[in-house]
């Protein structure tokens, strides 16, 4: 059963994260999963366990809500045309179940250039309006432009808030201009959480045609995905980078079941801080949690944080 409490989240980062500790205390977020990958709830503080460069720290641990501000960008080019009407329904999902009590919710487009088509608002029916207005716009894939744009807007939210960015869309970039260590930086310096959920454009298109409807276009997408192989996964490298997680998807099931995996992740999370040790300013540390007396469960949280002044 999941946490009663919605718990603080600042951005979580493995593997190759690199955030700054922007207070005296580090926030590690961490979710806690057992050998089946089901969330664990109901630990106590004594049964974290937290080392910082191999040496282990008093911790403690938060279950302070603070309320969510959700960006979700959504790609509206040609060859995503079929994604589009399953989004028509899931404005309930991110209103009230992902960004949650006292959330707020913003909704960007792109495909040749950004759009934002709802500002923040917390009705789930302003919210499903938009989405249910999604149609094709263009033939290309500004996401890089789309996450800076993302972040522009959640920067002017109120200090407190949790900033959360959603992306759906193809996992790989096919016509942004921002170069994407500006956006990784950018989104380190908010500590934006983002999330991406991705999708073959061939085979939504497969997946929704008879093999008579099959024709020139489909055959352009196979080519068009097969020329992207090559280039940066976005949406594996920002995942990665500020602590969410890439999910694929097909079906319309799939994709209301990822967004309920997303918010389970978000309202589930042990809120862990402590105060580092004395350290050179500008070194990066390491850190890691464990759960004691149970070896087999994954305790994941950032990789580590930049030591302060």
């Amino acid at each position: 059963m999941m946490r009663a409490l919605a718990l603080f989240l600042l951005t979580a980062a493995i593997a190759c994260a690199q955030f700054k500790s922007t207070a005296a205390l580090v926030i590690a977020p961490t979710t806690v999963t057992d050998s089946k990958g089901k969330y664990i709830d109901a630990l106590d503080p004594a049964d974290l366990v937290l080392y910082d460069n191999g040496v282990r720290q008093p911790i403690q641990v938060d279950e302070s809500y603070n309320p969510i501000s959700l960006v979700v960008a959504v790609q509206t080019s040609a060859n995503s045309a079929a994604i589009l009407d399953k989004l028509g329904t899931s404005g309930i999902l991110f209103a009230d179940l992902l960004a949650g009590d006292r959330g707020e919710t913003a909704l960007v487009t792109f495909s040749d250039e950004v759009r934002t088509l709802r500002d923040f608002t917390a009705s789930s029916d302003i919210l499903a309006a938009g989405l249910g207005s999604l149609h094709v716009q263009g033939t290309g894939a500004v996401a890089l432009e789309a996450v800076m744009r993302s972040l522009a807007m959640l920067a002017k939210r109120k200090s407190g808030r949790r900033r959360i960015l959603l992306v759906i869309a193809e996992k790989r970039d096919r016509s942004s201009k921002v170069k994407f260590p500006v956006v990784l930086r950018e989104a380190q310096r908010q500590n934006v959480l983002i999330y991406w959920l991705s999708y073959s454009p061939f085979l939504e298109q497969s997946a929704a045609q008879t093999p008579a409807e099959a024709g020139p276009q489909n055959l352009l997408n196979v080519f068009t995905e097969m020329d992207q192989q090559g280039k940066p996964d976005n949406s594996v490298e920002l995942t990665r980078a500020t602590g969410g997680r890439a999910l694929r998807f097909l079906k319309k099931e799939a994709l209301e079941e990822a967004i309920q995996a997303i918010s389970g992740e978000v309202h589930g999370q042990y809120i862990v801080s402590f105060t580092p040790p004395a350290g050179k300013a500008g070194e990066y540390r390491v850190i890691r949690i464990e759960v004691r007396g149970h070896p087999e469960w994954t305790a994941r949280t950032r990789a580590g944080y930049w030591a302060m002044p």
